[in-house]
């Protein structure tokens, strides 16, 4: 398996692979694929990583600037990430996760943040963080990962892309 930044002739299998890995899923509201393109489209995919098997595109993960009232910077947004299916519970979402965690990072990075199942994220040192509050959805999903010691209070908004629904 490479993972690797992705390029143009990767927009429809990240598209097709997105939908994927999301059909069955009653937590989705099947609107993944159109939250990638809007992000893509308005520059807001500060990080966007491909898994691949034999030159084919298996997984795709998506990062994005965040806001947090306070002002603090430097803090992303994870997902949507995606495997598909016939590839999943083969550590290749875990690979997306960490190297994307590490370019981040790498890249001066001060948190993420995401929506998720806590029982997945926590292995990768996500938490709730009271201080740190994403409306509309129960806070025990909102997780964040600082890679500093410094952690931020207030509220969070992800990219207006996460709003697509087509």
């Amino acid at each position: 398996m490479i993972i690797r930044k992705e390029t143009p002739s990767d927009i429809e299998a990240i598209t097709q692979s997105t939908i994927s890995a999301f059909k069955t899923l009653p937590i989705s509201n099947h609107t993944e694929q159109f939250i990638i393109n809007a992000l893509r489209t308005a520059g807001a995919l500060t990080l966007s990583l491909v898994a691949e098997i034999d030159e084919q595109v298996v997984g795709h993960i998506a990062f994005s600037p965040v806001t947090i009232s306070d002002g603090s910077e430097g803090w992303y947004g994870l997902g949507p990430v995606s495997v598909l299916p016939i590839y999943q519970k083969q550590g290749i979402g875990t690979s997306l996760v960490n190297e994307g965690l590490s370019s981040l990072k790498n890249m001066g990075g001060q948190g993420c943040a995401l929506v998720g199942d806590p029982n997945y994220y926590q292995r990768f040192g996500f938490r709730n963080v009271p201080e740190l509050i994403y409306k509309g959805v129960p806070q025990e999903f909102f997780l964040v990962l600082p890679f500093t010691e410094k952690i931020p209070q207030g509220l969070v908004v992800f990219h207006e892309g996460f709003g697509a629904n087509s």
